[in-house]
């Protein structure tokens, strides 16, 4: 465990902080949440690498760095009611836990989803809620939301997504965008939404109503 410590802090200072993001809640909580624990026990020797992993079923967890980057825009002040499209492996949904008052996390892949639901709950991370579901729809049931996160790529902002994000609300997605990936914050203003591009990406594709065939 002190080995997986010693890493975990070195992904932190080196993969996170030198790349610009200094939060001090953010960066504690890295270094606090044992990534090492949300991959398969074969992949547990780079996870704390600067790269995705794969978790199963054509799935990944994203790179550290990455999943700093759409957790920092979001920012979050630590009362908000977040919504999480893609639980995956349940990494950035525990991220998000700390960050936030409340998590709803939805996974398109049953398997998967309850997975993540057990891991989480024998770390007692008792803020998150799990949903199996079609993520693309969001989940109606707790809308709206100050903060959307989707952890998969998607051919456009899905509508429903766009619905549930409250005034002022901010959604971090990747959408793709002739032929490439890109990062984008929706920020809503009423009726209206500001688009900011980040970065480019690679994701996994959205899966639903709303995502990838």
């Amino acid at each position: 465990m002190e080995t997986f410590s010693l890493e975990r802090h070195r992904m932190v200072e080196e993969q996170i902080a030198q790349r610009g993001l200094h939060d001090p809640k953010l960066l504690s909580d890295f270094e606090e949440v044992p990534r090492h624990l949300f991959v398969p026990k074969n992949f547990q020797y780079a996870a704390y690498d600067d790269t995705p992993l794969p978790i199963g079923f054509g799935q990944t967890i994203s790179q550290p760095y990455i999943v700093a980057l759409m957790t920092s825009l979001l920012q979050l002040t630590g009362d908000e009611r977040v919504l999480e499209v893609g639980t995956g492996s349940g990494y950035q949904a525990a991220i998000l836990s700390r960050l936030a008052a409340q998590v709803h996390t939805i996974e398109f892949l049953p398997d998967l989803a309850i997975r993540a639901k057990i891991l989480l709950k024998e770390l007692e991370y008792s803020n998150i809620h799990v949903h199996i579901g079609d993520g693309s729809l969001g989940w109606p049931e707790a809308a709206p939301y100050p903060a959307i996160i989707v952890t998969a790529s998607s051919p456009k902002v899905p509508d429903p997504l766009r619905e549930q994000l409250s005034d002022g609300g901010r959604l971090v997605l990747p959408v793709e965008n002739h032929l490439a990936e890109l990062l984008k914050v929706l920020t809503r203003r009423g009726d209206e939404f500001v688009e900011e591009v980040i970065t480019s990406v690679a994701f996994v594709p959205l899966r639903g109503t709303y995502g990838w065939k």
